[in-house]
């Protein structure tokens, strides 16, 4: 008798969201989102990306997380195709199968439980078709809403970096977050 595993349909895919590839219809949302000042408190960014420089990163990017040490994809709610942030994974090191983890959801689609079906997803593909070993994220130790989110995704705090982002002339605490594929 023949068996065979149900392979899932899609790592991208559930019943409210997919992520997808960045799109050049998306360079006013990326603009958006990289000229945030509230996002450069999160990231090592403290001047804003041109038009052009987005531009060229959406054709420059050859969407292969080998080549690139990144990738980038769009979060988009299934019923109106509306963008609702990014997820990504940067500082991809083949050698030893880890990334580190960023999401951003826009500010008006906080707290609708699409960052947990965003970074669920991601985290599905990472362990379960790249392989990877591990994802690691960094995040402001008062921020109680993104300790949450990752936490329910199964990535777990496994160190305190003192004073280590220097946000609005003050140094904050970074909790180091980790999932590790089992």
């Amino acid at each position: 008798m023949f068996t065979h595993t149900l392979m899932k349909p899609s790592y991208f895919v559930n019943d409210r969201l997919y992520l997808r590839a960045v799109e050049p219809e998306d360079l006013q949302v990326l603009y958006a989102i990289e000229n945030d000042p509230q996002s450069w408190d999160i990231s090592n960014f403290t001047v804003p990306y041109s038009k052009y420089v987005l531009k060229q990163y959406i054709e420059n990017s050859q969407c292969d997380m080998f080549a690139d040490k990144q990738l980038r994809l769009m979060i988009v709610r299934k019923s109106d195709r509306q963008v609702l942030g990014t997820v990504d994974i940067t500082d991809f090191v083949p050698l030893h199968a880890r990334g580190e983890v960023g999401i951003v959801i826009r500010k008006e689609f906080q707290r609708n439980g699409y960052g947990k079906d965003a970074l669920t997803l991601l985290c599905d593909y990472a362990f379960g078709f790249l392989y990877m070993k591990q994802l690691a994220a960094h995040i402001i130790a008062d921020n109680e809403a993104s300790l949450h989110l990752f936490e329910s995704c199964g990535f777990v705090r496994c160190g305190l970096l003192r004073e280590w982002w220097c946000i609005g002339g003050s140094f904050k605490d970074v909790v180091l977050m980790q999932r590790l594929r089992l």
